[in-house]
């Protein structure tokens, strides 16, 4: 009988090779090379290399979905993140040797997108993300981390640019690293703000509790069984979750909606699952008709674990 390893190694000869009796037609790539449990959840379709000595990876952005739903006629551009996240751990595995079970740990992700890039069509949005690795680190002959970069094309013409860095780390470091630390923690108490006003349809989706007081800082609202954001269990809050946060925050301070079509985002520690984080955000009003500026801080146990710089463009 294979192992797990052994069968996902089959399928990627079976991707780089094209003996796939399925050559040609669209597919995911194995949602284990995205540190995804629900295949649903895995955006990215093929991968192969690419100019430069990197890689060219597509995804399709569907019509609908749960969470990453269009709005006012256009694309999530948290989709351009997450498509980005999976896009590197695909590589790390696929190409790089990691193997299944390492851990990463994300320092920074940024993405800049144009409006007209994210408009929603009568079918699913093909991306694909031309990739490279220009920073790689290894000890030992082990990779242990990198910084990468692509370019976002649409029907061949560029909509925007991603860059992230992440370290990787073997399941044996991580838990001296991590130690024991829980994957569940009861919901904080407080009403959750209104859908409406944080960009978002469901209640079930907003992660921002009502402030106590009229200074724009909220309390994250962490809810582990939420399918999409907790996709599997995790000691820690996810960077996506973070990046979420700011996203509504950003729509928050503005009266009326926006689309975040630019993120820098920073993560300097890990955010705890058993511990409040407050969000925090300060509006950097624009001089003209162009984007504003929504700097976004999470805050936790007194020290800052998350920052992002939010481009917001009027929908």
């Amino acid at each position: 009988m294979r192992t797990a390893q052994q069968a996902i190694q089959l399928q990627h000869e079976r991707y780089t090779t094209g003996s796939d009796s399925g050559q040609g037609l669209t597919r995911t790539v194995p949602r284990e090379y995205t540190h995804r449990a629900a295949v649903a959840e895995v955006f990215l379709t093929d991968w192969k290399p690419g100019r430069s000595d990197g890689f060219l990876v597509h995804a399709q952005w569907p019509r609908g979905h749960s969470f990453f739903a269009p709005r006012a006629g256009f694309q999530d551009p948290m989709l351009v993140a997450e498509s980005f996240r999976q896009a590197g751990a695909l590589i790390a595995h696929a190409e790089l040797g990691v193997p299944l079970g390492h851990s990463f740990m994300m320092r920074g992700l940024s993405y800049t997108a144009t409006p007209e890039g994210l408009a929603a069509d009568l079918v699913p949005t093909e991306v694909e993300l031309e990739v490279t690795c220009p920073e790689q680190s290894w000890r030992g002959g082990k990779f242990t981390g990198m910084r990468y970069e692509a370019t976002l094309l649409r029907d061949g013409r560029s909509i925007g640019f991603a860059e992230a860095a992440f370290s990787c780390l073997s399941p044996e470091v991580y838990r001296r690293l991590r130690g024991d630390r829980p994957t569940s923690a009861p919901p904080a108490e407080g009403r959750r703000l209104d859908p409406a006003s944080v960009g978002r349809a469901h209640q079930g989706d907003v992660v921002l509790l009502e402030p106590e007081g009229a200074v724009p800082r909220w309390r994250l609202y962490v809810d582990t069984l939420h399918p999409i954001l907790f996709d599997h269990p995790v000691d820690h809050v996810p960077g996506m979750v973070l990046m979420e946060a700011a996203r509504q925050a950003a729509q928050a301070v503005h009266p009326m909606p926006v689309l975040a079509v630019a993120m820098e985002s920073t993560f300097s520690r890990y955010a705890e699952l058993d511990a409040p984080c407050w969000i925090e955000a300060e509006t950097t009003p624009s001089v003209t008709d162009g984007p504003a500026l929504v700097h976004v801080r999470a805050v936790q146990n007194d020290s800052t674990v998350f920052t992002a710089q939010v481009t917001t463009w009027h929908l």
